[in-house]
């Protein structure tokens, strides 16, 4: 079954089913992904803080994972 990621999604825990969606997290001005405070934010703070668009980076991030997982199978 494929992880979906919602904006009430904890970065850590995005982190933690694929890190290697770690770059797309850097694209976005999130240099600082191994700080407990910025794995414990929302998908949605993140995006809020950094003054990206939630919806677009959700779906980035979930084609991305769902390639991921499409990859592995």
């Amino acid at each position: 079954m494929a992880v979906k990621i919602t904006k009430d999604t904890i970065i850590g825990s995005v982190l933690d089913v694929a890190p290697q969606a770690a770059p797309l997290f850097l694209a976005i001005g999130m240099h600082c992904l191994g700080c407990p405070s910025s794995r414990g934010e929302t998908v949605e703070e993140a995006c809020m803080v950094h003054g990206i668009d939630c919806d677009s980076f959700l779906t980035q991030l979930n084609k991305f994972i769902e390639a991921l997982e499409a990859s592995k199978a």
